[in-house]
């Protein structure tokens, strides 16, 4: 039922689009979407016509010819007989493989040096600010460059581990840093291998659901449970009991010098080693320094709050500080990771076959589909981008403060 002081109800009009400003800001949205497809339209048609006055056309089907190149790293069988795409695809999962090394190893070593950095002990905090300063202040294409030096000229040749050379014997009888990268054993699992993996997976959650149930009972209760040896003993007592149960159905293949070289185990290259711990420390430099503000923005009275009640300093920082500071630290960690990901192109400096190596480099110059080629990379690595800005933005939402 309507009142005298309720406002008389307007149709709407063609007009309201510009002078009211309900409509007014959806309009020029809507007329700069326009422009926008308008531009890629042009721009498209252009590309077309171009490639016909040349006599060329957009195609893919030299993705389905022999690649006709060798890859020295790879995840999955591949031979120079394989198709163009299959070599894409294992640029792809090299490219897959550096980034998600050098995102986690970057998270360790920023988180590391970032409360580090905050230390009362006067040595370890310059120390800290050393490695911030030094790390971030020189192109990462250069730190790269430099380990990868270090690897090839410093480390003993596979040959010398034949000799009686203290230099050149092997880490823990499996594994041996040479010029030619570092060789660790392989895992070889047999049929029942795989339950103990699965067994090991569920552990895994069963242990973070126990912590995130510690949690809540000591918030909603204040009674503290036991975090540390519960989590080891859920990680792993089921695994452990069960290989042995099993027959140890998992094991090593070691390598083994042959000749000139190491055969069995896995290859690391120098290239991926010197490519992953550049970009970890490379960008661990960044994160500290967005830890240690995240730190810093929460206030010094939740510390002080948190002692008084007789909280020990490693459970202050882990449930009062690092919440809170987790809604400063995340947003810019998500660049930083894909920051990571852009960046690991620059393996092509030191040989390591990634994504632009084969697909950009190697399959460009024998085909000449360099439109084609460039699509591709573009598709890749936005689709690659897409995944971690999903991943992180839903970590993010859960970890940001709810308010009442």
């Amino acid at each position: 039922m309507t009142t005298l002081s309720d406002p008389p109800v307007e149709s709407f009009r063609l007009s309201m689009l510009l002078n009211d400003t309900r409509y007014r800001s959806y309009t020029f949205q809507f007329i700069a979407l326009l422009c926008v497809l308008g531009l890629f339209a042009w721009l498209g048609a252009n590309l077309a016509a171009n490639l016909r006055a040349a006599g060329l056309n957009i195609s893919y089907d030299f993705l389905g010819d022999p690649s006709g190149y060798d890859i020295n790293q790879t995840m999955i069988a591949y031979t120079s007989q394989s198709s163009h795409l299959r070599a894409s695809i294992v640029g792809l999962l090299n490219t897959l493989l550096v980034s998600i090394l050098a995102c986690i190893t970057a998270t360790i070593i920023g988180v590391t040096a970032g409360v580090l950095r905050l230390s009362n002990n006067w040595l370890v905090r310059k120390l800290m600010a050393v490695y911030v300063e030094a790390f971030r202040n020189v192109p990462v294409l250069i730190w790269i460059i430099i380990i990868f030096t270090v690897m090839t000229a410093v480390a003993p040749a596979p040959s010398a581990f034949r000799g009686d050379d203290p230099d050149a014997s092997m880490l823990f009888g499996m594994i041996a840093f040479t010029n030619r990268g570092v060789y660790v054993p392989k895992p070889v699992f047999e049929a029942a291998g795989w339950i103990v993996l699965a067994v090991f997976l569920a552990s895994v959650v069963a242990a973070i659901l126990y912590r995130r149930y510690a949690r809540k009972l000591l918030y909603d209760t204040g009674r503290l449970l036991p975090t540390g040896w519960p989590t080891l003993a859920i990680l792993v007592l089921p695994a452990l009991l069960l290989y042995f149960v099993l027959g140890r159905p998992i094991g090593l293949d070691v390598p083994t010098l042959g000749g000139f070289n190491f055969s069995g185990g896995i290859n690391l290259l120098g290239s991926l080693i010197a490519l992953w711990f550049a970009l970890a420390i490379y960008t661990g430099a960044f994160i500290a320094e967005n830890v240690r503000a995240g730190i810093q923005s929460v206030s010094r009275g939740q510390t002080e709050a948190a002692a008084s009640l007789g909280l020990r300093p490693r459970r202050i920082m882990n449930l009062v500080i690092l919440p809170q500071a987790l809604r400063v630290i995340v947003p810019p960690l998500i660049s930083h990771y894909l920051n990571i990901t852009k960046n690991s192109s620059l393996a092509i400096a030191v040989g390591y076959m990634d994504l632009t190596g084969t697909l950009g480099g190697i399959t460009l110059n024998q085909t000449g589909r360099a439109i084609e080629t460039i699509l591709l990379l573009m598709l890749f690595y936005l689709a690659i981008s897409l995944t971690i800005s999903a991943v992180m933005n839903v970590y993010n939402n859960a970890v940001r403060l709810k308010e009442r």
